[in-house]
């Protein structure tokens, strides 16, 4: 290792307890959706305190609906942005940039489950808990300091080096999809996931949906004159079942080996109004994966088709067909080669500090490289730090693997983007 990049690292050894308190000052914000005002505010508070400059870029619906990758959502997003701060380069000949990470949370509910108060983040034993403590406020930190510790050593860069800090990734992905819209691209961009030091190198694609149906109500003296929406509800939930058990049938040549790689996820239910009268209406929100090379529009159709045959087996659903609406997430999986400039020089710099190469990560889950990979010049991949309990109770993430994440980060830096002394 080079003097110079012995010096970088050195700094990111210095800056662990700013690492820290910044990551803890983040998790006490709770940034969970349409909430994330707070947590933006203590990016640029931090931004500006480290000498980055730091601009707002809003997510305008009007403009982004034309966009292949854009999501469609039922809320709102008056008032709501990103926060990008871009480095320009002090020199010549470098490679650029984008560290990428998300502020949104999801939320901690059921509190009772929780040791602690989720937004009161919590050291011990070498472990730092709280809800987004992995996922993934402790990446936003790490990579923001990573930047940031190049300069405190004394060096500049040889090519524009941009922090995004965005909203958004836990519903969609319009967060992302807004910087890249205004204009925001690089050869590179690492984002740091709670995936561990790992490289992603594939990722599953995702999609939302909402079946809405209607029953009839009644006191519950006169039950079997009624309809039962949330009953009904059973049997188009089964049939997904047996969705999701044919795709996994389907498998991938690249999920050969990982177990039920295909995951659907009944994560909303709601309907009726009262104890003692059947329920007039029900709705079920769900998750559905789907593999590379599938498409967004092939699983919403299979989707469509199910409960379309589902229903075909009950009289009133056969006559009152349910309502099956797609929001949120609608993203395609990906499949990028390891042998590949960017990973491979994060392979070197992972390397450096391990004494062995990284693993490669195959993902059953989305995050938002898809959004680099299909619409930015970039090579784009996750590596970050060692998380437990993320979207569960007493989520936590390993404090001495987030100062690994910034010392990687930082090394890639010097080795990729190049320094001015």
């Amino acid at each position: 290792m080079e003097k110079i990049e012995k010096q970088i690292l050195d700094t990111v050894d210095h800056l662990t307890d700013d690492i820290l308190d910044f990551t803890c000052r983040l998790v006490a914000e709770p940034s969970t959706l349409e909430n994330e005002a707070s947590a933006l505010q203590v990016m640029e508070e931090e931004l500006t305190k480290l000498s980055f400059d730091s601009i707002r870029v809003p997510i305008d619906p009007a403009k982004l609906s034309e966009h292949p990758g854009f999501a469609v959502v039922p809320w709102s997003y008056e008032g709501r942005y990103n926060v990008v701060s871009q480095r320009e380069a002090s020199a010549e000949g470098g490679r650029s940039v984008i560290f990428n990470g998300h502020l949104d949370v999801v939320s901690p509910e059921p509190m009772r489950l929780w040791d602690t108060d989720p937004f009161d983040p919590v050291v011990r034993e070498g472990w730092l808990y709280g809800r987004g403590a992995g996922d993934m406020k402790s990446g936003v930190a790490a990579m923001t300091y990573a930047a940031h510790a190049v300069e405190k050593a004394g060096f500049g860069f040889k090519a524009p080096v941009t922090i995004e800090a965005v909203i958004e990734e836990e519903c969609g992905g319009n967060g992302a999809l807004a910087c890249i819209a205004a204009g925001y691209d690089a050869e590179a961009v690492l984002i740091p996931e709670p995936m561990g030091p790992t490289i992603l190198t594939a990722q599953i694609g995702v999609l939302w949906f909402k079946v809405s149906l209607t029953g009839v109500p009644r006191h519950v003296y006169e039950a079997q004159a009624g309809v039962n929406a949330i009953e009904k509800c059973i049997p188009l939930i089964s049939a997904l079942r047996d969705l999701e058990a044919e795709m996994n049938q389907e498998v991938h040549p690249i999920y050969e080996g990982i177990q039920h790689p295909i995951n659907l996820n009944i994560g909303i239910i709601k309907g009726g109004d009262w104890p003692s009268t059947v329920p007039a209406a029900a709705e079920f929100h769900g998750r559905l994966s789907f593999f590379p090379g599938k498409t967004y529009d092939q699983t919403r159709r299979r989707i469509v088709d199910t409960i379309a045959q589902a229903t075909q087996a009950d009289p009133w659903l056969a006559k009152n067909q349910p309502e099956v609406e797609f929001y949120g997430f609608r993203s395609e999986g990906h499949i990028a080669n390891r042998n590949q400039p960017v990973f491979n020089t994060l392979n070197q710099c992972h390397r450096e500090m391990k004494s062995q190469d990284a693993s490669e990560f195959i993902s059953t889950a989305t995050t938002d490289v898809r959004a680099f990979h299909y619409f930015t010049r970039a090579q784009a991949t996750c590596y970050g730090p060692v998380a437990e309990n993320i979207h569960a109770a007493n989520e936590r993430v390993e404090i001495e693997s987030v100062i690994h994440t910034a010392k990687v980060y930082a090394l890639f830096l010097a080795r990729w983007c190049g320094i001015v002394e």
